[in-house]
């Protein structure tokens, strides 16, 4: 019962597939028919390790992309030693452009309440002075 109840929990979040009686209604609007619900799914994350990164590589090939994360112990300028990839996440590329949307809204809500994030370590480096 335990394997089963995990075998539930790790199922992604979908959309359900509209019932028979919606697919048929002539009445229903083209919005509502386009609207699909979304199912709650139980996630488990208690085993789940929490890394810092302030580096990412992203490469790829046709099937998939390769996201590496490590630590740039240097972040101003060109490191001196190489940097460490400690964790690497590998997607196909429905998942990657899902994460890409999702990481996407969440920097904007967070640019919205606290102002735009400037990516240039050097351009934030000037405004400080």
């Amino acid at each position: 019962m335990a394997k089963a109840a995990e075998k539930t929990a790790a199922k992604p979040e979908v959309p359900a597939e509209p019932k028979a009686a919606e697919k048929a209604a002539p009445e229903a609007s083209d919005a509502a028919q386009q609207q699909q619900q979304m199912v709650q799914v139980q996630v488990k994350d208690e085993n789940a390790m929490a890394l810092y990164a302030n580096f990412c590589r992203v490469t790829g090939s046709p099937e998939e992309l390769i996201i590496d994360f490590g630590l740039n112990p240097q972040p101003v300028g060109v490191p001196k030693d190489p940097i460490e990839v400690k964790q690497r996440i590998i997607v196909n590329y429905y998942t990657a452009k899902r994460l890409l949307a999702a990481l996407n809204m969440s920097v904007q809500r967070h640019e919205a309440v606290f102002g735009v994030l400037e990516t240039d370590i050097q351009k934030r480096l000037k405004n400080r002075q």
